[in-house]
């Protein structure tokens, strides 16, 4: 994940936002307690792992300054979260993203959910951009030390 926020958003953020997004994102372990998160794994190494949730939270990981919000979530009305996406740099355009977000979106379609949300960086916008996402609203994380972060609530039908 470390490698992943530091290689992958350089084209995207600046030196400081980079930083900043280590406090952003991160994984919530509460995904792993769900047994709702996924790893990769391509030629007996960890390619990328992401996850989905049932819960309120969007976004942040267990270290981050984001509120996190453990309610469950009502499949006829609310949207399933997809969560902690991550590949790592070295496996990048080798279908790590696109085979977790569909293992989430099946997962998600399987609990009884029509939709997904997710919270975007700016360096996967366009993967999920393909893979049929469309941007909700354009936010910036809370201020870091001074600097914020762009992101990007995206959603998709199921």
């Amino acid at each position: 994940m470390k490698r992943a926020i530091e290689q992958l958003q350089d084209d995207f953020l600046s030196s400081e936002q980079v930083i900043a997004s280590q406090h952003v994102m991160g994984l919530d372990t509460q995904l792993i307690r769900d047994q709702t998160y996924f790893m990769v794994l391509l030629d007996g190494t960890l390619a990328g792992c992401g996850g989905w949730s049932w819960r309120a939270t969007l976004y942040g990981g267990d270290t981050s300054v984001v509120d996190r919000e453990p309610e469950a979530l009502d499949p006829a009305k609310d949207a399933a979260r997809v969560r902690a996406m991550y590949t790592d740099p070295a496996f990048v355009r080798r279908g790590v993203g696109r085979m977790i977000l569909t293992l989430c979106e099946e997962a998600a379609r399987t609990a009884s959910f029509g939709k997904t949300e997710m919270m975007a960086t700016m360096a996967g916008v366009p993967l999920y951009e393909a893979c049929g996402y469309a941007p909700i609203e354009r936010v910036t994380s809370a201020p870091i030390n001074g600097v914020t972060v762009p992101l990007v609530r995206m959603g998709k039908i199921l």
